[in-house]
């Protein structure tokens, strides 16, 4: 059965809430439990329907699993009796080829059926598969693809990425951590959840230069041990709440984040006179800002654009759209990475924001729009946090549908809304029979 948010707009945020651990450390550094046969013990790991169905696969693959109080998650992968994770379980997920580089690497085959994930674009596996060819890998097949490792396994190489591919330079990380001697991968994406599996791959034995640059060399080992690891806060969510607050004009105080990640996001929302601060590992956002939009020099039209790390972050454009909706001004998004994140503009549209989208990539918004309540489906994780921020910043009642997608990346997001004073309700959709 189906669920909906029946949400209740108009009444400002205020309190404290916790940075869950980040969705996209997450998930590849549970992957990484295939590199060995000794224990991973992770903390700090969101319990969202993406890291749930990992973990679902890798149950069936034959990993032991066990979830324990504080968000602790235990993984052992003494008695894997499978290399081609299931089907049905990867189509949920795009982050199930993330299974591909410690299969390749320890048992020498992944047969990988195609991902799941959120439709925003073309998402390429090619910086994947060009890594791994050039481990020495065969790779066959287009939409089940077969990799097989060369007899003697992956040899270390220097990998180029034709883009900086998170999900790319994860595999490329895991396989070359197994596979012995200097491994050097150039324009290498670098990511703070990059960064973050970088650093399990150190507990469990490797050496990795350049960690948080775009050259990182791994110094692989022909066996890696298990570690303790704790996933790093989610700086996604982060901005996602500081969003939230401003918006609804509430005071917001948001524990447990690690502001070095944050510079850039800081400095893109300023432009739309958010104004937050920090107190140690702590960002507020003050009650009552006021969200005008700072025109470039010249009085020119200013612009947020996305980009590859330690740009601002694609995963916010939607949220960066949404808060711009509120902002006294007009304001250029560009979302220069994929061609259909932006496609969800027209539920802002049907509430009351005025937004002209010029191509699949750049939107102009002029604010502030009076929002008013609407019944949205959303299509993806962001969009649908985006309609979230437009919903309890409109007046009147709205309705969000297709809430697995927003649930896929926030955890429990409605229990926390609520404890900010948001009149969030979750509620059951019965199916519409269909006509005989």
């Amino acid at each position: 059965m189906s669920e909906k948010f029946v949400i209740e707009g108009g009444r400002p945020l205020s309190g404290e809430v916790t940075a869950a651990g980040n969705k996209n450390a997450a998930l590849p550094i549970i992957a990484a439990c295939l590199l060995t046969d000794e224990e991973l013990v992770l903390t700090n790991v969101p319990r969202i329907r993406d890291t749930e169905a990992q973990v679902a696969i890798l149950e069936r693959m034959g990993v032991r699993a066990e979830w324990g109080s504080d968000h602790e998650l235990r993984l052992r992968a003494d008695n894997v009796t499978d290399t081609a994770p299931d089907e049905e379980l990867s189509s949920r997920i795009r982050a199930s080829f993330l299974l591909a580089g410690p299969l390749l690497a320890r048992f020498g085959e992944a047969i990988m059926p195609p991902p799941g994930g959120d439709f925003i674009g073309r998402r390429r596996l090619d910086p994947h598969l060009d890594a791994f060819k050039d481990m020495g890998a065969h790779v066959e097949g287009t939409r089940q693809i077969e990799i097989t490792a060369p007899n003697g396994g992956l040899k270390p190489c220097v990998v180029f990425m034709d883009e900086p591919s998170v999900m790319g330079t994860e595999n490329a990380l895991m396989a070359a951590a197994l596979t012995p001697g200097p491994t050097t991968i150039y324009n290498a994406a670098c990511e703070p959840h990059v960064q973050d599996l970088a650093r399990l791959l150190v507990k469990m034995g490797a050496e990795i230069d350049g960690i948080g640059s775009n050259i990182m060399t791994v110094h692989g080992r022909d066996k890696l041990g298990g570690a303790e690891h704790r996933i790093s806060p989610d700086h996604i969510e982060i901005g996602s709440f500081m969003a939230l607050a401003a918006a609804t004009g509430g005071e917001v105080c948001i524990r447990d984040t690690q502001p070095e990640d944050l510079r850039m996001i800081f400095r893109q929302f300023r432009r739309l006179g958010l104004e937050a601060r920090v107190e140690g590992t702590d960002v507020i956002v003050p009650a009552g800002v006021k969200l005008e939009v700072k025109d470039d020099l010249g009085d020119a039209i200013p612009k947020i654009e996305d980009g590859p790390w330690p740009a601002f972050p694609a995963d916010l454009t939607s949220i960066a759209l949404a808060l711009a909706t509120q902002a006294d001004g007009t304001i250029l998004i560009f979302e220069k990475m994929f061609e259909n994140r932006l496609f969800f503009t027209d539920k802002l549209v049907a509430m009351g924001a005025r937004i002209t989208l010029c191509d699949p990539h750049r939107a102009i918004v002029s604010g502030p729009s009076r929002l008013h309540g609407e019944r949205v489906e959303s299509p993806d994780i962001r969009a649908g946090m985006a309609m979230l921020i437009a919903a309890l910043a409109a007046e009147g009642r709205s309705e969000i549908g297709n809430i697995v997608q927003i649930d896929r990346g926030y955890e429990a997001i409605d229990d926390r809304l609520r404890s900010l004073g948001a009149r969030i309700e979750r509620v059951a959709v019965e199916p519409v029979p269909a006509r005989a």
